[in-house]
């Protein structure tokens, strides 16, 4: 479904992709803004289409191609009220390992009216990957990621320039469920059992990540799709964790090792019971979490970072690279940060033009004051104080007076791409501590962050970030520079402006005011020149 006379160069275009698995059929609708070569998500559905549920010799089952064909021309109806121009549509495993595969393919075409692409394991690992790079910074440092589907498991090794791996298992936590997990609860030579199949299954996969990481190199693990996901959402309720987002949120393998303890002993009925669990996931979650836990253990991972975008995501950037709107995959990868920052701004109605005076202004303190106001080795706060600085005044479109708690708040739950949670948290604390009260025990915000690191970070970026927004209260800042010098215990701003004649005692006034506050955090008194 493709408008040829529209024109691709236009800023805002509207795609669509269709991920047809095992289990699921899945759909979503993405704005892709060819200026800032990124993409914003504005739709998603899904069907429980399982396709997996096969006849005796392996086809697609009639009612399981009807149900994606009802689903499909469902999809077809939300892509036309979006204004969709390019439907993108990939099949995987169940597809593609069924004789009659190609049937369900050329139904599609005829009925509907869009052609599905049939794609390999390597292929479909390759795209999880672009996907991957889409919503999160992977730094350059290699990472396996890893996606449990319905009837395959894809394991890639990577970082963000580049694959060193791609690959796929024909194991997957449908394919698993079918085939072995009848009785229940689980014994525990049953899940032995279970643990020693996978293992076998995966063992090509993962003999080819080993062998392809070398040697003394620290990797992480990213792990995507509904099993990570749900399993998320279950380890952070065990915990007593508040309500989040699952993309970026970190969980451990001991973890993963309790919740699926639980889930054990736990009946059918009582997986069903569980309100983060759809009927469909509740039936094989416990075979996706064996497959997760047997990939953490052959590969000797203590932790992983859950990512929710995956497959679908990976078909826009690969449709975007092909159409000349990002010169290679690492466009998006190099730009991801700025662009998911610039795109809440504008949700919010940020004035963005003041929010980059701020932010030159803070990183100006920054630069100047490091073992004065922080001691940021790794200059992690540094980026996480830019962000700061375009989202710090969002909550004041709901309340002028208290709007460093709406920010806050705003900044906590939106999605902000390429950051961790724990980043997230941080650049959402700055926020709400560059003005009024220090942090609190008590407070939301403070208990939210993870470590005392994490604290010492946003505290530090908040004092500067105080200071920055204080030189900039105008509504035409006229402040271009700082100079800043220690003397014995005195800090010394010197204000410049590219305006010789301006007064600036409103500058230096608001700049005062942060005295006290600069003498509680760090002992030095203010001096403005």
């Amino acid at each position: 479904m493709e408008n040829k006379s529209k024109n691709f160069n236009k800023k805002d275009i509207f795609v669509a992709s269709i991920d047809i698995g095992t289990n699921s059929t899945h759909l979503l609708i993405a704005q892709v803004d060819s200026d800032l070569k990124s993409f914003t998500i504005k739709f998603t559905e899904k069907s429980t289409t399982r396709l997996g549920e096969r006849d005796e010799e392996g086809n697609l089952t009639g009612d399981s191609i009807n149900r994606v064909l009802e689903t499909l021309k469902r999809f077809k109806e939300y892509c036309h009220s979006y204004g969709v121009e390019k439907i993108l549509a990939a099949a995987t495993s169940a597809v593609r390992e069924s004789p009659n595969g190609k049937d369900l393919i050329y139904k599609v075409k005829e009925e509907i009216g869009f052609q599905i692409e049939l794609i390999s394991g390597a292929e479909e690992a390759r795209l999880i990957y672009l996907g991957v790079l889409s919503g999160m910074d992977l730094e350059n440092r290699s990472h396996i990621i890893v996606d449990i589907g319905g009837g395959s498991t894809e394991l890639i090794l990577a970082n963000s320039e580049d694959t060193r791996a791609l690959t796929s298992a024909r194991i997957g936590a449908v394919r698993l469920k079918n085939d072995f997990l009848i009785d229940e609860p689980l014994n525990n030579a049953r899940i032995e059992f279970l643990k020693t199949f996978i293992s076998g299954s995966l063992e090509p996969s993962v003999g080819k990540i080993k062998r392809r990481i070398k040697k003394n190199e620290k990797i992480s693990m990213i792990a995507t799709s509904g099993t990570a996901i749900s399993l998320g959402n279950l380890i952070s309720s065990d915990l007593g964790e508040p309500k989040q987002k699952m993309h970026g949120y970190k969980y451990t393998k001991e973890d993963l090792e309790v919740i699926l303890k639980k889930l054990f002993q736990m009946s059918s009925t009582d997986r069903r019971k569980i309100p983060s669990l759809s009927e469909r996931r509740s039936e094989i979650i416990i075979p996706g979490g064996l497959i997760l836990q047997t990939c953490m253990e052959m590969l000797d991972i203590k932790e992983l970072t859950v990512s929710e975008r995956a497959l679908r995501e990976g078909l826009v950037v690969d449709w975007m690279i092909r159409k000349g709107m990002l010169k290679s995959k690492f466009g998006i990868q190099s730009n991801i940060r700025k662009t998911t920052v610039m795109h809440q701004a504008d949700k919010f109605a940020v004035d963005k033009f003041k929010s980059e005076k701020v932010a030159s202004i803070a990183l100006q303190i920054y630069d100047q004051t490091f073992n004065i106001l922080h001691n940021d080795q790794t200059k992690k706060g540094r980026s996480l104080l830019w962000a700061a600085c375009f989202l710090y005044n969002s909550g004041k479109q709901i309340n002028l007076t208290a709007y460093h708690k709406h920010s806050w708040y705003l900044i906590k739950n939106c999605e902000l791409l390429g950051y961790s949670l724990s980043e997230k948290n941080i650049i959402a604390a700055i926020a709400r501590y560059h003005r009024k009260t220090l942090p609190k025990k008590r407070h939301e915000s403070w208990q939210n962050l993870s470590s005392r690191e994490d604290k010492l970070t946003a505290l530090d970026m908040s004092l500067i970030l105080r200071l920055a927004s204080a030189i900039n209260k105008r509504p035409e800042p006229v402040i271009s520079s700082v100079n800043i010098k220690l003397v014995s215990n005195q800090i010394r701003f010197k204000l410049i402006t590219s305006d010789k004649g301006k007064n600036l005692i409103l500058e230096k006034w608001s700049l005062e005011s942060c005295y006290e506050v600069l003498k509680e955090l760090k002992n030095l008194e203010l001096k403005v020149d």
